[in-house]
């Protein structure tokens, strides 16, 4: 048996231009609510569309365009980095004496002035790939008022590089293991394991 494929499931949510406007939506928002799915979104829209184009032996369909896919997710997770970066620049003391309330956050702002100031963004792109890094790295830049010509360029290579693992996951794992639940729950797994790879990089005390 070949499974349950994953585009007849999702195919009609899939095909059509308003896919690439969930995707954006949904990855734009999560800075502010990382539990959305967006990855998981992203990862099925993958999936679905190697079933469609024929790449995981289905039938064609109308489906996302990788490409396009990629960049739309990429594209909001920039303009959703930057819309917590500007409110958090704008937040004030409240926003101050927030952070300095928590030692995760006040660590956190701490090692990304110093990464910032060194000319490296290596964290604000393992961030993206940590659950909720995303979101502790933007607001304590614009927190810290980091300048945006220090952070947005990280936060764009961030973007690509998450949306590109993303869809990629979805893309090939579907060609790899068939169009199936198990190829989306698969990639998805990848995902997560990513994310806790990245949370553990974070954590790590930097050398001396």
């Amino acid at each position: 048996m070949s499974g349950v494929v994953v585009w007849e499931s999702v195919g009609s949510l899939a095909a059509g231009p308003w896919i690439y406007a969930v995707v954006a939506v949904s990855v734009l928002l999560d800075v502010f609510l990382p539990v959305l799915p967006s990855g998981v979104l992203v990862i099925t829209a993958g999936t679905a569309a190697a079933a469609g184009t024929g790449a995981a032996g289905q039938v064609a369909h109308e489906v996302p365009d990788i490409l396009a896919l990629i960049l739309s997710a990429a594209t909001a997770s920039v303009l959703g980095d930057l819309v917590a970066y500007r409110l958090a620049w704008r937040g004030g003391e409240r926003l101050d004496r927030a952070i300095a309330r928590s030692r995760r956050l006040t660590s956190a702002q701490e090692r990304l002035g110093d990464a910032l100031a060194r000319g490296g963004g290596a964290l604000v792109v393992l961030a993206r790939f940590a659950p909720a890094g995303r979101s502790v790295v933007s607001f304590c830049a614009g927190a810290a008022h980091r300048r945006a010509r220090d952070f947005l360029p990280w936060s764009a290579l961030a973007g690509l590089s998450w949306a590109a693992y993303s869809v990629a996951l979805g893309y090939y794992g579907a060609q790899w293991l068939g169009a199936t639940w198990l190829a989306t729950g698969v990639s998805v797994a990848a995902l997560f394991g990513a994310g806790a790879a990245a949370g553990f990089l974070m954590r790590r005390k930097p050398a001396a």
